[in-house]
């Protein structure tokens, strides 16, 4: 049997499910981290050397280990710095051949915590320190690295809620800056029509090249045991090998490449994994209906992790690595699109 990708967000969510009861809503809220401070970015690039940035908000890889434990951690937490790192590997890196990485250490919502919660509580919970942190790093960004390039936004699952937050705020707020972003990869959290709809500057993608909008998908099986809880009523669904939302399915063999240790291997939890290119694994098929990305070419057993919050044919940790070379070309599509329409 093949066996499974280990994720470092599935690790996570396992070991924190004794925590789904009562959760207490404390962290760190108050001053944003220092970002200044190099310590305080997971990458930093000593000097700009492409015409592009690329600025990344990694997913939710810390959790309590005890009940006393905040629900938001430190920004210098130990836990969650590894887990950025893994994390960055797995997915940040499908950008490095497009732009220089800018990817800050943030205070970030426990696990457990943030995916037990209704989409109003959890707004309440990450609106605080982890919305402070992202505001403070990239306006810190902008204002003393970004010297005026095009830029790529990219996160992941609570990485991709701030950055939806960075887009309806700090984006709303600075027009002139909104006109430098070529794209935001917010994949792995649902963009819906309402969010749409409440920022009418802000538009999802409609193909391979359009810029100044939002990519998005949640991937599972055409059937999933329970509910996907990390999609929400009305999200909007692009396909990450043919780039359209039509319904029409793309073949396994159109798509350019996983990212991954191998068809039978597996990730120990430690960001000097050798990943591979992996041919043929993952199609793609929009479900417009359930508001998902269906991958239908992986065995749902095989590839289920045994975490009951995440339910068997649910691919949330595989978001990127199922389309990590289709994630690289397009993104380097758009920012040529992008130069030559603003050259």
């Amino acid at each position: 049997m093949q066996k499974k990708l280990f994720y470092l967000l599935i690790v996570i969510l396992v070991s924190g499910l004794g925590i789904l009861g009562i959760l207490r809503f404390s962290g760190q809220d108050g001053e944003a981290t220092d970002y200044s401070n190099p310590d305080n970015w997971l990458a930093l690039p000593p000097q700009a050397v492409m015409e592009v940035d690329i600025f990344y908000l990694y997913p939710t890889v810390y959790h309590k280990q005890a009940s006393t434990d905040p629900d938001i951690c430190e920004v210098n937490n130990d836990m969650m710095r590894f887990g950025a790192q893994m994390a960055y590997k797995l997915q940040a890196t499908a950008f490095e051949t497009v732009g220089n990485i800018y990817a800050p250490y943030y205070r970030q919502g426990d696990a457990a915590a943030c995916l037990s919660l209704t989409e109003e509580d959890r707004y309440n919970l990450l609106s605080g320190a982890p919305e402070e942190d992202a505001m403070a790093a990239f306006d810190y960004y902008i204002k003393h690295f970004n010297n005026g390039r095009p830029f790529i936004l990219a996160g992941h699952s609570q990485g991709s809620e701030i950055l939806l937050y960075l887009l309806s705020d700090y984006m709303g707020k600075h027009p002139d800056v909104y006109k430098q972003m070529i794209a935001a990869y917010a994949i792995g959290y649902s963009v819906t029509e309402d969010y749409l709809a409440k920022n009418p500057h802000l538009r999802f993608a409609e193909n391979a090249t359009d810029t100044g909008v939002i990519i998005s998908y949640n991937t599972q099986a055409a059937e999933i045991e329970g509910k996907n809880l990390i999609v929400s009523e009305g999200a909007l669904v692009i396909n990450p090998i043919s780039w359209t939302r039509d319904d029409v399915p793309a073949s396994a063999s159109e798509n350019l490449g996983s990212y991954l240790p191998g068809a039978d291997g597996y990730i120990p939890i430690n960001p000097d994994t050798e990943l591979k290119k992996i041919m043929g694994l993952a199609d793609a098929r929009v479900d417009s209906e359930k508001g998902v990305l269906v991958c239908s070419s992986v065995d749902a057993e095989a590839w289920f992790s045994g975490n009951p919050v995440l339910g068997k044919g649910v691919y949330h940790s595989y978001d990127y690595s199922f389309y990590y070379y289709n994630l690289r070309q397009n993104a380097a599509d758009r920012a040529r699109a992008f130069l030559d329409n603003n050259g």
